[in-house]
């Protein structure tokens, strides 16, 4: 447990994380009744006293949002609250990562959202590159993303990262770093935790919210830096045959940042990426606080 942050918050107190434990009765552990959000946080480059996260206002609102499937009332201004004086306990002095859960704490076994207690914990862990920043390949995966008719897609629901996790696990053991799932309208959706951009011709494109994707953050990020930056962007569907011939390629999300595409399937794209550089230090330059237009992004946490 060396990776991991000595002080967690459960159960409304915050106590070593060892101590932060669940019964193996707990209802959302067995219906994936629960909601996550995860945030990076770093030292500040200028000042190791005080630790930088990026855009903590806009994760506590999508985990707020996130808990009201659950038929939970947790205000976004309470998961802030617990979250800076997380990172003040904790006093992390390298990169890391914030993990906050809602879930149905109930023991109990019939499925259900009413009548049922809920509750809210948070721990962390040391964290570098989820992928590796020099790109990977990816696959197109046998399994589908849900459908927003038969699952809250808007919300990070944990039951809904089973797909995910057979995705990614199918790609790894047929010789890939990552999946890409397409919708069940055979259009490109996003890989098994990021959402995913291409280029064509200097247009920047992505799937669309009517895609069944998940309303990323970073996406977010990447969309209104482009925009910023002059660079012509749409938001639509987008066919396999695209990323096949695509100019450029990248995934993008809070653990994996920007990433570039190397190969899709056995297609090689180009190892030119200009854009993608562009934006991925862009990003860079944000989350360290050195671009001034862009600080209201980053909340500062003193540590003393």
């Amino acid at each position: 447990m060396d990776d991991f942050l000595p002080i967690a918050y459960f159960q409304n107190q915050f106590v070593p994380f060892p101590e932060a434990k669940l019964s193996i009765a707990t209802h959302a552990l067995h219906y994936g009744t629960g909601a996550f959000g995860g945030l990076r946080g770093i030292l500040d480059p200028q000042n190791s006293n005080q630790v930088l996260l990026f855009r903590l206002e806009r994760h506590c609102q999508r985990l707020s949002q996130s808990a009201r499937y659950l038929y939970y009332d947790l205000p976004a201004e309470k998961i802030q609250k617990v979250i800076i004086e997380f990172v003040q306990r904790n006093r992390p002095q390298t990169s890391f990562y914030i993990r906050p859960f809602v879930y149905t704490s109930d023991l109990g076994i019939a499925p259900r959202l009413h009548n049922i207690e809920t509750d809210f914990f948070v721990y962390g862990m040391m964290f570098g590159d989820y992928l590796s920043p020099d790109g990977v390949s990816c696959r197109i995966s046998s399994w589908y993303r849900q459908e927003d008719r038969s699952f809250p897609l808007r919300g990070k629901i944990s039951g809904a990262y089973i797909t995910s996790a057979l995705a990614k696990t199918e790609a790894v053991k047929s010789g890939f770093d990552e999946a890409i799932l397409m919708n069940t309208q055979g259009k490109v959706c996003e890989a098994s935790g990021m959402n995913i951009f291409i280029v064509r011709n200097g247009q920047l494109i992505t799937p669309g919210f009517d895609q069944d994707i998940l309303e990323g953050i970073t996406r977010d990020s990447v969309i209104t830096l482009a925009r910023d930056l002059g660079i012509p962007l749409v938001e639509r569907a987008v066919d396999r045959s695209e990323l096949l011939i695509a100019d450029e390629a990248f995934l993008c999300g809070t653990a994996a940042k920007v990433v570039p595409i190397q190969r899709v399937e056995s297609y090689e794209l180009p190892q030119q990426r200009p854009l993608t550089e562009l934006l991925r230090s862009k990003l860079a330059a944000i989350t360290e606080n050195r671009e001034p237009a862009y600080q209201s992004w980053v909340n500062v946490v003193p540590l003393s």
